[in-house]
C-alpha cells in the first residue's frame, strides 16, 4: 500500500479557514489538495505556506490549453514545492507531452503530472449531450492510454475504473481516485463513488477524500478512521 494514500481536498473558500483547519491534521497521515477556488482566492503563496508547513500538495488546477501555454504553467507550479498537479487527457498528446517535457527539464524535485479523464460528476448522457458516444469507461479507458503514451505519472479516474485500468497498466502508473465515501456520508455532486476500503481494494493508488472530513466534527478522527479503512487492503 502506498504511503498516506488518503489526500484531503481542501475546499475552502478562504485561506484562513484552509489553514485554521490544517491545525488539527498531522501531515504524516495525509496530503492535501488545493484546487481552484481555494487558489483563485489565495494565491501561490498559500500553496507555498502548506508546502513549509510538510504537506505534500497536489494542486489540481486541471491545465487545458495549447501546449505551450500549458508547459510553462506546469512548469511555473513545479516551482512551488508541490507533490503533484495535473492537466486535462482532452486536451491531447502535444499538450500533456509538452508539460511532461517542461517538468522533466526543471531544476529541484519533479512532481507528479497526472491527466483528468472523465470527471466523476459526468454520466454517458452527460457525454452524449458533448457529441462523446461513449460510456465513462471506454472514454477513461482511451484517455489513460493517450496519458500513459505521453509519459504521464497516472490519472485522475472513477474507482469504478480501476480494475479496468489496472488490467491496462502496472502499479506503477498512479490512480487518483476522487468521490470516495462511507455509507453514512452524503454523496454531494459526484455521482460515481466507491467507499474506501474498495476502493483500494479495486486498484486505487490514492483516494481523494473532502467534505466526509474536512466537515467532521471531528477531522483528525474522521481522517483516521479513512486511514484505518485503506489499511485494512493488504
Amino acid at each position: 500500500m502506498v504511503n498516506k494514500p488518503i489526500i484531503i481536498a481542501l475546499d475552502f473558500p478562504t485561506a484562513t479557514s484552509a489553514e485554521q483547519f490544517l491545525t488539527q491534521l498531522d501531515p504524516g497521515d495525509c496530503r492535501v489538495k488545493i484546487g481552484k477556488e481555494l487558489f483563485t482566492a489565495a494565491g501561490p503563496e498559500f500553496v507555498r505556506r502548506v508546502v513549509g508547513l510538510g504537506f505534500d500538495v497536489f494542486l489540481d488546477l486541471k491545465f487545458h490549453d495549447i501546449p505551450n501555454t500549458v508547459a510553462g504553467a506546469v512548469r511555473v507550479a513545479a516551482e512551488l514545492g508541490v507533490w503533484m498537479l495535473n492537466v486535462h487527457a482532452s486536451g491531447g498528446v502535444a499538450m500533456m507531452t509538452e508539460a511532461r517535457i517542461a517538468l522533466d527539464s526543471g531544476a529541484g524535485p519533479r512532481p507528479l503530472l497526472i491527466a483528468v479523464t472523465v470527471l466523476t460528476s459526468l454520466t454517458a448522457s452527460d457525454l452524449q449531450q458533448m457529441g462523446i458516444p461513449s460510456d465513462p469507461a471506454e472514454q477513461v479507458s482511451r484517455l489513460a492510454a493517450l496519458t500513459a503514451q505521453c509519459g504521464l505519472d497516472g490519472v485522475v479516474c472513477s474507482a469504478a475504473e480501476t480494475p479496468m485500468l489496472r488490467q491496462q497498466f502496472s502499479g506503477e502508473f498512479a490512480l487518483v481516485t476522487p468521490g470516495i465515501r462511507r455509507p453514512e456520508d452524503a454523496s454531494g455532486d459526484q455521482k460515481r463513488v466507491v467507499g474506501p476500503t474498495d476502493a483500494m481494494a479495486m486498484g486505487s493508488t490514492y483516494l481523494v477524500v473532502g467534505r466526509p472530513i474536512t466537515q467532521a466534527d471531528s477531522p483528525a478522527e474522521a481522517l483516521a478512521q479513512f486511514n484505518s479503512a485503506v489499511a485494512s487492503v493488504s
